[in-house]
């Protein structure tokens, strides 16, 4: 295990915060609108206003367990599954949101939660705590990987 200095740890941390704010920065780009509030919902749906505080918590999550496998040494193969799943977390925004795909968008979101749950088991080997923030984001993206089915469904 790499010993790191307080400020690189610091650094560091800032750094997988910042890395993992690049995917939702995507969000900017393609906001729901018009086009998203005309889909056919189900009862079950969430509020809008739910989503910016559910992914905001589950990115900090994200990026604070990407900070515990690196401090123990890098990990080579778990970050590079981190760096995969949030290049897929990139996508879905654009391809659901900017392209109205939803079909498409149910491909994009079933490979990151494979890529979610494969870097999970990954963090685990390396750090208990590291895994267990990823547990809310991979049930968060199984609800949202159902709900994109859905609206899949009820909007052919």
């Amino acid at each position: 295990m790499k010993t790191r200095s307080a400020s690189q740890q610091t650094f560091g941390l800032l750094g997988w915060i910042a890395l993992t704010a690049l995917a939702p920065a995507a969000g900017a780009f393609w906001m729901p609108g018009a086009w998203y509030a005309s889909l056919a919902k189900p009862e079950w749906n969430p509020p809008n206003w739910i989503f910016g505080p559910v992914w905001s918590a589950l990115y900090l999550c994200m990026a604070v367990a990407a900070w515990l496998v690196w401090r123990k040494g890098g990990q080579g193969h778990a970050l590079k599954l981190y760096v995969i799943q949030l290049a897929l977390n990139a996508a879905w925004t654009p391809v659901f949101f900017g392209a109205h795909q939803l079909g498409a968008a149910l491909i994009v979101i079933l490979s990151m939660w494979l890529a979610i749950l494969l870097t999970l088991r990954a963090f685990w080997r390396v750090s208990t705590p590291a895994g267990l923030l990823f547990v809310p984001y991979l049930a968060w993206v199984s609800f949202a990987s159902f709900l994109n089915f859905t609206l899949w469904r009820m909007n052919p």
